[in-house]
């Protein structure tokens, strides 16, 4: 098996502004990008109002992570990765 169809495992904080609340971003990263998807914690305001935090830990090949980190880049999402902020 080639290096880059290895699973790998990436843990990020995304913030999701109360605009996307009807977005499906998450599943988006899902389907669209082929990744699993394992929600670790998640602060929601009250009745979804305000921005929600979600820490979550992506699985996938590089590609497919790197190219699902691109689309929340793409949303201009703020993201952290465990590398930049250490275990939260």
């Amino acid at each position: 098996m080639a290096s880059e169809e290895t699973l790998k495992s990436k843990r990020i904080r995304v913030r999701i502004p109360k605009d996307y609340h009807q977005e499906p971003v998450i599943s988006h990263l899902v389907s669209d990008y082929g990744l699993t998807v394992n929600i670790t914690a998640a602060i929601l305001g009250a009745n979804a109002v305000g921005d929600g935090w979600f820490d979550l830990e992506l699985t996938g090949t590089d590609i497919n992570i790197q190219d699902g980190l691109n689309y929340l880049q793409d949303l201009q999402l703020e993201v952290w990765d465990d590398s930049q902020t250490g275990a939260w």
